[in-house]
């Protein structure tokens, strides 16, 4: 994880959050697209206006993002090139910090993503069909709170 900063996202980081989520989208298979990479980039606009979005740097070049609303996660992406780093847990861990309780969406058959928030000590709360988003893929909803975390690591330590 050597040489990554967590930051605010400004407004000249737009063009850069975008990009890494059209390029999830482009290079995952199971993946619809539903909007233009100019829709990417507006969103990804829009989320740094309401001050949500968290971003990993490396060399002054963003390589992931964090958006979050309170508690609630929006979107976490990494850029190819820096998955497997630490950059996911590390903008992760900066939102815990932030939040006593949070809480995400992720598509089922994102397997690795399920894998990680399971491994940061997120609890499967809820699957859906996937009638309920965008994109029309089953879903399952994950919860993490600080307190559940604390009484893991008690037991952890007791065991």
């Amino acid at each position: 994880m050597t040489g990554f900063e967590i930051r605010p996202a400004g407004p000249m980081d737009a063009g850069a959050v975008g990009a890494i989520l059209s390029g999830f989208i482009d290079t995952t298979e199971w993946m619809p697209r539903i909007h233009t990479r100019a829709e990417d980039l507006a969103h990804a606009d829009m989320l740094i206006q309401r001050g949500w979005v968290t971003v990993a740097t490396r060399n002054r070049k963003v390589c992931g993002f964090l958006a979050r609303n309170g508690g609630v996660v929006h979107a976490l992406y990494v850029h190819p090139t820096a998955r497997s780093t630490g950059v996911g847990a590390m903008l992760l861990n900066d939102a815990k910090l932030a939040s006593p309780a949070l809480e995400l969406w992720t598509f089922e058959a994102n397997r690795g993503a399920q894998r990680f928030y399971e491994r940061e000590g997120f609890e499967l709360a809820e699957q859906t069909d996937g009638k309920g988003n965008d994109e029309g893929l089953p879903d399952r909803r994950y919860v993490w709170s600080a307190t559940s975390a604390e009484a893991a690591k008690q037991t952890e330590r007791t065991a």
